[in-house]
């Protein structure tokens, strides 16, 4: 993309002032809030380059960010800034701000009574979910990335397919590390709910990271999801998207078989030993508020079901 596509009408005109002055104390309020309980709920859930982004970013200082102070401390770090929008923009228009290193916010913060859910994203998911990982280099790079290969990909129709992988990664992925898995996705680290669910419920499938697997999965936008997919390391995410040739994959994939987010495929060793554990802490605490079966007879029957769905 040139530079000059920024100053198409549809790409210039989407961008809004802040107004951050505008913002009321209990506006204010709301955002230290659900900070607050986001980044308790996050220990030992979120990937540790995703507290460091917030404290390089200082999002806990008190308040919604100021977006022009804000995008000072980001550029500074990966080169990225963040522009104010009313609303959703255009395809065109978010894949050519993301070549660009802009990463584009709502303004508006949900009201009280919707600290648990809101359906479209606000500056708290925006901000306190998408931005504090943007100060990793090797991230950032992938979403400079993904924002070409965005553009590329209205080349070929294949909008639909390229959905996927932001939304398997940027907004819901996880990512394997020594100390077990971790969440990284905005969709999960903005949410309470989803940060317990997408790492301890037994009920989601945890899926090895396959670029081609990802293109021809379906996603849910209105509820949990029932799936999510596993990166080794951040590395491993931008090397493959810059080494995928996407237009002949688009191709291949045209006529090939779609999955549901629940469609199991994949599964690595580690991924399993995660699965096999995450069932044994759920169901050990199911039977020590129950007073019912042992320890020793979960593991064994969870032994026996697992021999059984081979």
């Amino acid at each position: 993309m040139q530079a000059s596509d920024l100053y198409q009408p549809e790409v210039r005109d989407q961008f809004i002032d802040q107004a951050h002055s505008t913002y009321t104390a209990a506006e204010h309020r709301v955002w230290d809030i659900l900070f607050a309980r986001q980044s308790h709920i996050l220990r030992d859930r979120a990937h540790p380059d995703f507290f460091r982004g917030l404290a390089k970013l200082s999002l806990g200082r008190g308040g919604v960010p100021d977006f022009a102070v804000l995008s000072e401390e980001l550029y500074a770090l990966t080169g990225w800034e963040v522009r104010a929008v009313s609303g959703l923009v255009s395809d065109y228009a978010f894949f050519s701000y993301l070549s660009q290193r802009i990463f584009v916010s709502g303004r508006f913060i949900r009201r009280p009574e919707q600290l648990d859910y809101l359906q479209e994203p606000d500056v708290f998911h925006d901000i306190f979910g998408h931005v504090p990982m943007l100060a990793n280099p090797i991230f950032a790079d992938y979403m400079q990335a993904y924002g070409e290969g965005g553009l590329r990909s209205l080349e070929f129709g294949a909008l639909h397919k390229l959905a996927r992988l932001y939304w398997y990664t940027v907004e819901f992925g996880l990512i394997q590390t020594p100390e077990g898995l971790r969440a990284y996705g905005a969709g999960i680290t903005s949410s309470a709910k989803e940060s317990i669910y997408s790492l301890e419920s037994p009920d989601a499938t945890r899926q090895a990271f396959s670029l081609e697997r990802i293109l021809q999965t379906r996603y849910q936008i209105d509820s949990l999801q029932a799936g999510y997919f596993v990166i080794d390391s951040f590395e491993q995410l931008l090397n493959t998207t810059l080494n995928t040739d996407f237009g002949p994959l688009y191709r291949s994939l045209a006529s090939a078989p779609e999955f549901e987010p629940d469609d199991v495929a994949y599964l690595s060793g580690k991924i399993l030993l995660e699965l096999y554990q995450i069932r044994c802490i759920v169901r050990l605490r199911h039977v020590r508020r129950k007073k019912a079966n042992s320890f020793s007879r979960i593991i064994n029957r969870d032994w026996h079901d697992r021999h059984l769905s081979r």
